[in-house]
C-alpha cells in the first residue's frame, strides 16, 4: 500500500515508518525539515518537506495514497513559546487535514489522538485533541476513520529529572497509589501498523497503553533504576504547580492546560472513557523504560 506518515522522524513515527517499509509497503514521510530527507530515506522511506500549516501541500502530498496516519504537532520547545496559542494552532492544523484529506480523495485515515479525546470539558490542554477529533468527523461517511488515543507517555517522565537531582522527589499536583496507565512510543507505533493491515470500516477508537503503575510506584520504580531508592513523589496545590510551570518560563496558556490536565488525573477522571475500553497492554513496562530513564539521568 501507499501509506503517508506525517510526524517527520518523531517518537512515533520512526518505529511506525520502519515497520511499514519491512512490511512492504511504499512510505511517504511528511517532515517540516529538508535535513531530515537523508534520515528518511535511509529508512526506505520517499521524503515530503513541508508544513502541517499548509493544507495545499498536504493535499498534493495525500493525493493517491491508500493510508494517511495523521498527527498533530508544533514541533520541539512549543511549551516554552510564549506567543503561541496553541489551541488555535493545533485547531488549525486539524481543519488542514480535514481538508487535505477531502481534496486528495483519501478515503483511509489513522488519526493520533490522546486519553482524554473523549470529552473537551475537565481535561486541560487534552482538549485540543476532541476539538480536532470533532474537525475529522466533519469529513464525508465514506471516508473511514480509526483514531488511536495512547494514555500518557513514558518519556514525558524525563520532566522528573530536575527535581529528582536538586530535591530527591518527583512533584506534580496529583499522585497516590492509584494506578493509572502509559505507554511507550514504540508500542503505540506497534498497534499503528496492525490497524493499517486490518479493514477499515466507518469510524473506530482504540486506546494504547503499556503498563498500569500508581504515581507512587513510578517513583519506586524509577529511583532504584538510578540508585536513589528514596525518590518519592510529592504531591502540591494546583496553584503550586502552576506557579512552578510559569516561574521555568512555560507559555501561561500551556502551563494552565497541563496544570487541569494532571489535576483531571485525580480521582481517575481523565481516565473514565479508558477504563469502558480497556486494551490488552503493549510489551514495554515501566521497569523497560526505568532503564532509559536511568541513562538519560546519568548523563
Amino acid at each position: 500500500m501507499k501509506i503517508i506518515v506525517t510526524g517527520s522522524l518523531g517518537n512515533i513515527s520512526k518505529p511506525l515508518t520502519i515497520a511499514l517499509v519491512q512490511k512492504g509497503h511504499t512510505v511517504t514521510v511528511i517532515s517540516s525539515k529538508a535535513e531530515k530527507q537523508k534520515d528518511i530515506e535511509a529508512i526506505g522511506a520517499k521524503a515530503a518537506i513541508g508544513s502541517m500549516q499548509d493544507a495545499d501541500f498536504l493535499a498534493e502530498t495525500f493525493k493517491g495514497a491508500d493510508i494517511v496516519y495523521a498527527m498533530e504537532t508544533l514541533g520541539e520547545g512549543f511549551f516554552f513559546n510564549k506567543n503561541l496559542d496553541y489551541m488555535a494552532a493545533i485547531t488549525n492544523i486539524g481543519k488542514n487535514y480535514k481538508q487535505a484529506i477531502h481534496h486528495s480523495g483519501v478515503k483511509k485515515v489513522i488519526h493520533l489522538s490522546s486519553i482524554g479525546g473523549h470529552t473537551d470539558k475537565g481535561n486541560g490542554m487534552l482538549a485540543f485533541h476532541h476539538n480536532v477529533e470533532n474537525i475529522l468527523k466533519e469529513l464525508p461517511d465514506d471516508v473511514s476513520i480509526k483514531t488511536m488515543r495512547p494514555v500518557g507517555f513514558y518519556y514525558n517522565m524525563f520532566a522528573f529529572i530536575p527535581t529528582i537531582k536538586s530535591q530527591g522527589i518527583i512533584v506534580s499536583n496529583y499522585g497516590s497509589d492509584d494506578k493509572e496507565p502509559w505507554v511507550a512510543p514504540v508500542d503505540i507505533a506497534s498497534v499503528i501498523a496492525e490497524e493499517m493491515e486490518k479493514p477499515f470500516n466507518g469510524r473506530t477508537i482504540r486506546y494504547i497503553a503499556s503498563d498500569e503503575v500508581s504515581p507512587n510506584e513510578v517513583a519506586t520504580i524509577l529511583g532504584e533504576a538510578i540508585g536513589k531508592p528514596d525518590v518519592k513523589w510529592v504531591v502540591v496545590s494546583d496553584e503550586q504547580a502552576l506557579n512552578g510551570m510559569i516561574a521555568a518560563g512555560m507559555n501561561p496558556q500551556i502551563a494552565k492546560g497541563l496544570m487541569e490536565m494532571n489535576a483531571s488525573r485525580r480521582g481517575g477522571v481523565l481516565y473514565q472513557d479508558y477504563e469502558r475500553n480497556k486494551p490488552t497492554l503493549g510489551k514495554t513496562k515501566l521497569k523497560d523504560f526505568a532503564k532509559d530513564f536511568a541513562a538519560a539521568f546519568n548523563q
